[in-house]
């Protein structure tokens, strides 16, 4: 399985490892969205930026 990964709030204002978390992802605006593995670092990054990404099971 694959997990969809949009960021749907800005990076303004946020903390330096949460911006890093989202670039790591491939995040770079919002409404960009990424595929990524679905996997445990995956599901790490994930809730490091929960509050900023809405994910989907592709």
């Amino acid at each position: 399985m694959a997990l969809k990964i949009t960021l749907v709030r800005s990076l303004n204002s946020c903390k330096k490892n949460q911006i890093a978390t989202a670039y790591s992802l491939g995040l770079r605006k919002v409404n960009s969205v990424t595929t990524q593995p679905d996997n445990e670092a995956t599901k790490g990054k994930i809730k490091t930026i929960a509050h900023l990404v809405k994910v989907e099971e592709v």
